[in-house]
């Protein structure tokens, strides 16, 4: 079984060391076999030493796994920090994601002879990486060569240790930081940002603070978004005696789920409110009629079924892009406008009568006039019904149900229109003289 450990008197300080950091982590040789790993690696693999050590990659976890790591490990083994993404297909873990990444084992005169890999799960986010700061041994290699800048403070915050990855971020070298404060080290802006979270760490607890960084000291691509995580470190008798801080980027994976986020809450083609949204609007604006009530439009386009046959689906997506803006351009910053599906939407708005209900009802058909003449050369109009909280009802699907049944009686009365109720039969705003009776 091969253990570099046994040979390596430095070797020993590292396993201590990777074996306190709660991520799978392994050492392989220029052959690409396994020479050393920590207990989560076990764990991760879910093999006995004995059944790893000693073997390549390829043996371990196939050649589709050799094939995504070699251009990583041929990088690493130059000097360089990278990292690859692969789908698992060993055990329990079989069909999730990780991110491996790779850095160089360098030694005191700059060679590389192993490398080091850190698997993480981008299944659950990049909370499994943040374990690396319960590490309480510092100083040594394995610690220098972490991509992350890490430090460590004691309970004054006094910087007490610096690694590589801190230093490029800062831009200063290490002997320019130890010894100092960190307050004084970052500027005095960035310490009464930070020093909340050190506070609250140094009270015992692990804190986490992600932000949008505009400039990096190492990184042309600011802003990025980082996340910096506060550790307690403590003695045999629990007393904190300093504090570990790790950051790491978590930029893409922060810009994926607003992205996610947003896909959500918004509508993909119109940009505006997705309709889950608008039902948790109109649930919210319930609770408050009472005291603020609410008008709810539920606008339908006329004509729209002949604008896609007349001049196809890109121009109809053309056109419901333009009403939605129309609407929105129509109502207050504060008033939400939704897609409640097809050519169909919602407009959730404060109101202070009856009157400025339609009056806003008349605006908006007259902003859907103007666009459907534009896009596609008239033709379009809009049916709009509305209803009013908590006068016409108090409870959020009945409001909504009015508001439709409204909407459906100005189609009956000849569309182009609006309608309070399917009662009520009002006048035409074309032609206010004209009232269809229902």
């Amino acid at each position: 079984m091969l253990d570099p450990s046994r040979d390596d008197p430095t070797a020993g300080t590292i396993e201590r060391l990777v074996n306190v950091v709660a991520l799978p982590i392994g050492r392989w040789d220029r052959e690409a076999r396994l020479v050393f790993c920590n207990p989560p690696y076990l764990r991760w693999s879910g093999r006995t030493r004995d059944e790893l050590f000693g073997h390549t990659l390829t043996e371990l976890y196939g050649e589709e796994a050799w094939d995504r790591a070699r251009p990583g490990f041929e990088r690493a083994f130059r000097g360089a920090t990278t990292s690859y993404e692969r789908l698992l297909r060993h055990g329990t873990l079989a069909g999730r994601w990780a991110r491996v990444q790779v850095f160089p084992d360098t030694d005191a005169n700059g060679e590389v002879h192993s490398v080091f890999t850190i698997a993480t799960d981008i299944h659950e986010d990049v909370t499994a990486r943040e374990a690396l700061i319960a590490a309480r041994v510092r100083l040594d290699r394995f610690t220098e060569n972490i991509p992350y800048p890490l430090t460590y403070v004691d309970s004054d915050f006094v910087l007490r240790f610096v690694n590589k990855a801190y230093c490029e971020v800062t831009g200063k070298p290490a002997d320019q930081l130890l010894g100092r404060h960190i307050g004084a080290v970052r500027g005095g802006r960035r310490w009464a940002e930070h020093e909340p979270h050190f506070r609250r760490a140094l009270e015992g607890k692990t804190v986490q603070y992600t932000r949008l960084v505009d400039r990096l000291a190492n990184n042309p691509d600011s802003p990025r978004w980082l996340r910096t995580s506060y550790v307690p470190d403590f003695d045999g008798d629990g007393k904190v005696v300093g504090l570990y801080t790790v950051t790491i980027d978590v930029h893409d994976l922060t810009v994926a789920q607003e992205q996610l986020r947003r896909s959500v809450e918004r509508d993909m083609l119109t940009d505006v409110f997705s309709r889950r949204t608008m039902m948790d609007r109109i649930d919210a604006a319930m609770v408050a009629a009472v005291h603020e009530p609410v008008a709810l439009f539920f606008v339908d386009l006329d004509g729209f079924k002949a604008v896609n046959d007349r001049l196809g689906h890109r121009e109809g997506d053309a056109l419901l892009v333009k009403v939605a803006q129309a609407l929105q351009k129509s109502v207050r910053a504060d008033d939400a406008v939704g897609r409640f599906g097809g050519d169909e939407f919602l407009v959730l708005a404060s109101v202070r009568s009856p009157a400025g209900a339609r009056a806003l009802a008349l605006h908006m058909l007259e902003a859907v006039r103007k666009v459907g003449a534009e896009v596609s050369g008239g033709g379009v109009s809009a049916s709009i019904g509305y209803a009013i909280a908590p006068t016409d009802t108090q409870h959020p699907l009945k409001l909504l149900q009015a508001a439709d049944d409204a909407m459906y009686a100005a189609k009956r009365l000849g569309k182009d229109r609006v309608q309070h109720g399917p009662a009520r039969a009002e006048p035409n705003p074309l032609n206010p003289a004209a009232v269809r009776p229902e």
